[in-house]
């Protein structure tokens, strides 16, 4: 099976973070984006698809890892305004997404070294992703939590502010 996140034709949205680097950034209050059938919590509330979590209001530290593919800048950019979370997306530092909402916005980023491998909502992991990954901060204390989280998982920390 073919889990390339560079192929579409599957349609597949959910792809969801490696347990081990939640629980290396602590505990989060809310995750807007939260699989239907979820393995493994990634926080202590969540909203689903069917929820929206767009149009809900967010409270407390946010763990944000988006639908992939256009609507990926949206939810970056609702956290970005919100400025108490981490999210987690393709490292494609040259696109406007990038520029508008982390270059610019974001107090620190981390950069996985190698490709990280995400989980089916089965709870099996699949193979590496299509792209690099990193994780975005947008606020002081989320930076310390990265910072911190380089203890644990591999990769090269930025300070942006």
């Amino acid at each position: 099976m073919n889990t390339s996140f560079e192929r579409t034709k599957t349609g597949k949205e959910e792809w969801l973070t490696p347990p081990y680097i939640v629980e290396a950034l602590g505990e989060f209050d809310l995750d807007p984006c939260a699989p239907i059938n979820r393995p493994f919590e990634t926080a202590k509330n969540y909203f689903t698809i069917i929820d929206d979590g767009l149009s809900k209001e967010w409270h407390g530290r946010v763990w944000l890892n988006p639908p992939y593919g256009n609507k990926t800048e949206v939810w970056l950019r609702r956290l970005s305004r919100h400025k108490n979370g981490i999210a987690l997306t393709f490292a494609r530092t040259e696109t406007k997404m990038f520029f508008r909402y982390i270059w610019n916005l974001a107090v620190a980023i981390f950069f996985f070294e190698g490709r990280i491998k995400f989980y089916h909502t089965t709870g099996e992991q699949g193979d590496s992703s299509g792209a690099p990954s990193c994780l975005i901060a947008y606020d002081e204390f989320n930076a310390t939590k990265l910072l911190e989280a380089t203890k644990i998982i591999r990769g090269k920390y930025i300070r942006l502010k």
